[in-house]
């Protein structure tokens, strides 16, 4: 099975959000190079919120083009056989801890977004990965900056779609 089926059997899987999980598929029936960077009407993206939910913290980034805090994530590469590996390997890569686990269920939620050109926007499948206690992450070329924020934290330092991702999350924990 490729990235492509992969994509949208975890979508059409997903419950809730239905108007913009349809949005995606549409986008995806619509482009079929819909899951590569490549792709300048829109691109599909994975990403990963990295949690220590013993602790009752988050990892976030500190984006380096963005300039903001954000969950771990990003392309997908041809060697994703998955969106969930996708979203692991982001999580993996960019936050520099080894082991961390995906949380059951499949995607958290959706969230769809405009960036800066070429391209026009994200179509973000968004998951959670859970560390092991006492995980210690390692900055990558992709960050200016890693850092743990409790739960009650992140909505100061993030955008409203971290902060959704997060209730979303914790809902499922």
């Amino acid at each position: 099975m490729s990235l492509y089926d992969d994509a949208v059997l975890v979508l059409k899987g997903i419950e809730g959000q239905e108007e913009l999980r349809q949005a995606y598929l549409d986008h995806l029936e619509a482009h079929p190079d819909g899951m590569w960077k490549a792709c300048t009407a829109g691109h599909v993206t994975a990403s990963a919120l990295v949690i220590d939910p013993g602790h009752g913290r988050v990892l976030l980034t500190l984006h380096k083009k963005l300039r903001m805090w954000l969950q771990m994530g990003g392309h997908c590469e041809p060697g994703d056989a998955t969106l969930e590996a996708a979203a692991l390997r982001e999580a993996t890569e960019e936050s520099g801890i080894a082991g961390l686990t995906l949380l059951p269920g499949g995607p958290v939620r959706l969230d769809r977004h405009p960036i800066p050109p070429p391209c026009h926007c994200h179509f973000d499948v968004q998951y959670a990965v859970v560390a092991e206690p006492g995980a210690v992450q390692e900055i990558s070329d992709e960050s200016l900056d890693l850092r743990w924020f409790p739960y009650d934290e992140v909505a100061k330092v993030a955008d409203d779609s971290v902060v959704r991702l997060l209730a979303a999350t914790r809902a499922r924990l």
